[in-house]
């Protein structure tokens, strides 16, 4: 047992271990005596009970189960724009502006990274530079969970049975973390299949470590402040965040993004919600509808109702409605690849942005050899289900000296933002970087109504 064998180690060859290890890398990490004590308290209820060691070999317990990794050695791509929420200081006619990026790091596990900018008055735009240290928060389990919602869910994951109708039955609504495991404890004496017991517990563990909230101390900045795959469902990544400034019918703003969570086995939507992008909620969405890759929510409600853009098959987009922000049941096909540069697939790149025309909708088609292209497509502004306008041309397309990278061939962008007279779009080439794009709103609006579809 590797906690026995560090217990062995002379009390002197500890000190010095200890001196050499914060030598090589207490300046590489912000609290990093904080981060070594937190590690040695997480693996020190397998030691017996009485034990005392030192400071110094605490601290070297912590050092053995805890290892440095780089978030975004492979790949810092896929970006999405969003006004920040703090606008005080920024002179007349400029944008504050937060970007999110998928960062890619070893063994090709991904998390959601931030920036912050400006975007000035001639649609110039320039990025702080990153802080020195990486954070990814403190997560804990939701204060309460709704017992209804939790229940549908359930039911979705097919662990709608007698243990868990059992479990429920002793659950107030809401309820908490702990309430559930006094709960579990109960049915695990009951005489039941135990086969059924085992996986009907094991999927009400894994819903309540999907759903769960992320902090982050003030004293960070947030480019430092890292999203790092927590819950079950996005152990081997948190994919494509397409971050929106959601304004709700009551003027209340919301910052929501979903994102890909992989396990790697199979992909599901979940949402991430958040005010000041410092405390982050995690939730799992549910409902038929809320499968595959690529859900984009408007910023706004239309007619009372969320709306969200999916692509439930993989190849075609669809509107979908909600009267709530977690569940989505209905969906409409919207549009079908139709160019050869799409014939694989189409799909949104990012929430719609809202113009006097309609909504603007970047879209990523696939054609041959792979080619990522990012094209554009106009909704009607009243009813979004109807396609107005649709370029027949790729608007943006990897360039000859850019095509080679972690994924070749690849231009793609998780969502931009108009500021004053363009249309500003950060996308990342090749998975190896992240550059932006500036159109004149008003001319990719012209050609957008000089292509409009058949009525």
């Amino acid at each position: 047992m590797i906690l026995m064998r560090i217990l062995k180690i002379p009390e002197a060859q500890v000190s010095s271990m200890l001196t050499d290890i914060m030598a090589r890398f207490s300046f590489r990490h912000d609290g990093f005596e904080q981060t070594l004590l937190q590690s040695s308290q997480h693996v020190w209820h397998h030691t017996d009970d009485g034990i005392e060691v030192s400071h110094d070999r605490r601290l070297l317990i912590g050092a053995y189960f805890v290892h440095e990794y780089s978030i975004e050695s492979a790949s810092l791509c896929n970006p999405s724009i969003v006004a920040a929420p703090d606008q005080s200081g920024v002179e007349e006619g400029s944008l504050r502006v937060v970007m999110s990026l998928r960062a890619v790091g070893e063994g090709h596990i991904s998390s959601i990274e931030f920036r912050t900018g400006i975007i000035g008055p001639d649609a110039s735009v320039s990025f702080d530079p990153p802080g020195p240290f990486v954070d990814i928060g403190r997560r804990t389990p939701n204060a309460a969970y709704d017992k209804p919602l939790f229940n549908q869910k359930l039911a979705e994951l097919g662990a709608d049975n007698t243990i868990a109708s059992f479990v429920l039955k002793h659950l107030p609504s809401p309820f908490t973390f702990e309430q559930l495991e006094d709960a579990i404890t109960l049915v695990e004496e009951e005489a039941i299949s135990p086969a059924m017991k085992y996986e009907t517990i094991k999927i009400m563990h894994w819903l309540t470590a999907s759903n769960y909230t992320l902090d982050f101390p003030p004293t960070t900045s947030l480019s430092e402040r890292v999203i790092f795959p927590a819950g079950p469902a996005e152990s081997h990544g948190m994919e494509d965040a397409r971050f929106v400034r959601f304004v709700d019918d009551d003027g209340s703003i919301t910052y929501y993004a979903t994102y890909t969570a992989f396990d790697g086995y199979q992909i599901l939507p979940q949402l991430i919600m958040t005010d000041e992008f410092a405390t982050f909620q995690v939730r799992t969405l549910n409902g038929a509808e809320a499968q595959n890759k690529g859900l984009a929510l408007f910023p706004r409600r239309i007619k009372g109702k969320y709306a969200m853009l999916s692509r439930q098959d993989a190849e075609n987009l669809y509107y979908m409605t909600s009267d709530n922000i977690r569940f989505w049941n209905k969906a409409e096909l919207l549009a079908m690849p139709s160019r050869p540069w799409q014939l694989i697939q189409i799909g949104n790149c990012g929430s719609p942005i809202e113009t006097e025309a309609g909504w603007l909708v970047l879209t990523h088609g696939v054609g041959p050899m792979r080619q990522y292209a990012i094209g554009v497509m106009l909704l009607d502004l009243d009813n979004p289900h109807r396609l107005i306008a649709r370029l027949p041309e790729p608007l943006l397309v990897s360039e000859e000296d850019d095509r080679d990278g972690y994924v070749p061939n690849v231009v793609y962008t998780c969502g931009g933002l108009i500021h004053r007279d363009h249309l500003i779009i950060p996308y990342g080439v090749a998975d190896q970087e992240t550059v932006v794009a500036t159109v004149a709103i008003g001319d990719l609006l012209d050609l957008l109504l000089e292509n409009r579809c058949a009525t």
